[in-house]
């Protein structure tokens, strides 16, 4: 008789906890609703905005880890609109995008997903804007297509591998698909939802995070099981291709540079940074910054932008 009351009383709380979560789910798809538009590609679909005058030269920004592009939208794309073709997207399964399968967290397989849409557009030079994980989605589309990239902005990227999980990101690593789904549709957005000041607190530091994170930056879309679930799948594909990654660097054609805050405490300029000059890639520096510089440092990344644009125009394109 006890076993069932404890049986009767879990059942009870995952039905709540799942309850809790979609009304949660529902709250942030409609406090950030769909942008942009969706193209189908290979694996799923890439939902992203287009700003600026296409005859200009192709930006693409590429965000990081359980984020979504309002990450750009927030400053970064109406700064670069005026001069640049801005296109910005939700890597796929984040934000309003898809993706079939957990294969696809790869970095190739996002790359290539991005890549896809770009064909689509008949976009064949863009200068790739890669923010954290973003950065390291950028250099694999460099890497395998890199005709078709002219340079690379790298902002506070993931470039080689960690040597474990930021904390923060701790409990995104979950190896097993059906546990990842029954949390993610259970326990992990409720959590989100209670521990967001927390978590932003430590991805902004030292910096601030802004109030309006949630609406402006997208950050609400966060509170959905298909956030956790792809960020789950985004650290083990990380963590199943950065280290073939890192030994093609040799090989990397495309020119251009990365920025870091000095304080990032997520990923270590030091680690991350220094090691791509000898790959090509400038590095500069933002003092006392922390790891989202384009949402703090919106004008510091685009004049980065800006000085990468003009430095890969004077130079012969990759082949």
């Amino acid at each position: 008789m006890t076993f069932l009351i404890i049986l009767v009383l879990i059942v009870a709380f995952f039905i709540g906890m799942s309850l809790w979560t979609r009304k949660l789910t529902a709250d942030g798809q409609k406090r950030v609703p769909q942008l942009g538009d969706i193209i189908p590609v290979n694996g799923g679909s890439i939902h992203y905005v287009e700003r600026g005058d296409p005859s200009n030269q192709t930006i693409v920004m590429i965000h990081g880890l359980t984020g979504q592009l309002q990450h750009f939208t927030y400053a970064l794309v109406d700064i670069l609109t005026d001069d640049y073709h801005v296109i910005a997207v939700d890597r796929p399964g984040c934000g309003y995008s898809t993706r079939d399968s957990a294969n696809l967290g790869r970095l190739p397989e996002q790359g290539r997903m991005i890549q896809e849409l770009l064909d689509a557009k008949g976009i064949t030079d863009a200068i790739l804007v890669g923010h954290s994980l973003g950065g390291a989605v950028s250099l694999a589309m460099a890497l395998d297509q890199p005709e078709k990239v002219r340079a690379l902005a790298l902002l506070a990227p993931l470039t080689h591998k960690l040597p474990s999980t930021p904390q923060v990101f701790k409990p995104l690593e979950i190896r097993t698909e059906w546990l990842r789904s029954l949390i993610g549709n259970t326990l992990a957005v409720p959590l989100a939802a209670k521990t967001a000041p927390h978590t932003l607190g430590v991805v902004f530091a030292p910096e601030p995070a802004p109030a309006d994170f949630l609406d402006r930056a997208g950050g609400a879309l966060g509170l959905r099981p298909s956030a956790y679930i792809t960020g789950s799948q985004d650290v083990l594909g990380i963590e199943a291709s950065i280290e073939t990654q890192m030994a093609r660097y040799g090989g990397l054609t495309v020119p251009g540079g990365i920025l870091y805050g000095t304080q990032d405490a997520i990923l270590p300029p030091r680690t991350q940074g220094d090691p791509m000059a000898q790959f090509g890639l400038s590095n500069e520096r933002i003092d006392g910054a922390g790891h989202m510089i384009l949402i703090t440092k919106p004008d510091t990344c685009a004049a980065f932008i800006r000085r990468i644009a003009e430095a890969a125009r004077a130079k012969p394109k990759a082949v």
